[in-house]
């Protein structure tokens, strides 16, 4: 498959949140083959370390950084000491979730709170972290990825769809605060993606099921999801900001 090629994201300082395997990684991978230097941010160690290897032939090389995205301290230290050996961050994508299945009755406080730390909280502080820069230089982009799940109200998921709901009204939110000072806010909002992650949730009848719901008979993969990040990160989106792009194959 041929790919566009963004020559203003050549040079950009680029910071994927989960970086390190399944969508995360194909954003990775996308803008480090732009040219951009990328840093991914993960606690996956085994997943990040090997993909770190097997993108070491680009240059500049992805670089992998070790963090917790729920201890927000030690987020923005995380941010800030890239900044501080990278240059000022351009663009920052908020990937990293989790979407593991759970019924209402099963939910304690404690569940709640770590969910929607895992899923929307980090979003939010990770864009605190960045922004004063961007503010400064006025230009940035922050993406930040949704779900449609909330929209289709699939079951055994109602923490996650709150935080994934969360995610689009605080990119509209943000997306009017940052604007003024010329910083763009999107949000990318895939549909039913093929990771290995999401692979152990459904057979192949499923699957099927999924495809033949879908406008275009196909799986989404991840790099079809980090094709519009690129798209929305570089100046020819220069216009876009404060909203939703759904890439689902047409999913209903």
């Amino acid at each position: 498959m041929t790919s566009a090629i963004y020559p203003s994201l050549k040079n950009r300082v680029v910071v994927v949140t989960g970086g390190g395997s399944g969508i995360g990684a194909a954003i990775t991978e996308g803008f480090a083959r732009q040219g951009a230097l990328v840093v991914f941010i993960d606690y996956a160690d085994e997943e990040s370390v090997a993909l770190e290897k097997r993108l070491s032939d680009i240059k500049p090389t992805p670089l992998y950084r070790r963090c917790d995205l729920t201890e927000i301290d030690r987020l923005q230290l995380c941010l800030a000491g890239i900044a501080d050996t990278t240059g000022p961050i351009d663009v920052l994508v908020n990937n990293a979730a989790n979407d593991d299945r759970h019924g209402l009755d099963d939910v304690t406080l404690d569940y709640w709170d770590d969910r929607i730390a895992v899923n929307l909280r980090h979003f939010y502080f990770a864009t605190q972290a960045v922004a004063p820069a961007m503010r400064k230089r006025g230009a940035g982009v922050i993406l930040n990825l949704g779900s449609l799940s909330w929209r289709l109200g699939l079951s055994q998921l109602s923490v996650y769809e709150t935080a994934k709901a969360g995610v689009e009204g605080m990119t509209r939110a943000l997306a009017r605060e940052l604007g003024v000072d010329g910083v763009r806010v999107a949000c990318i909002v895939p549909g039913n993606v093929e990771t290995p992650r999401q692979k152990k949730w459904y057979t192949p009848e499923t699957e099927a099921e999924i495809i033949a719901a879908q406008c275009l008979r196909l799986r989404i993969e991840p790099r079809d999801v980090a094709a519009l990040a690129m798209f929305l990160a570089s100046d020819d989106a220069r216009a876009i900001t404060g909203h939703e792009y759904v890439i689902d194959a047409g999913w209903r």
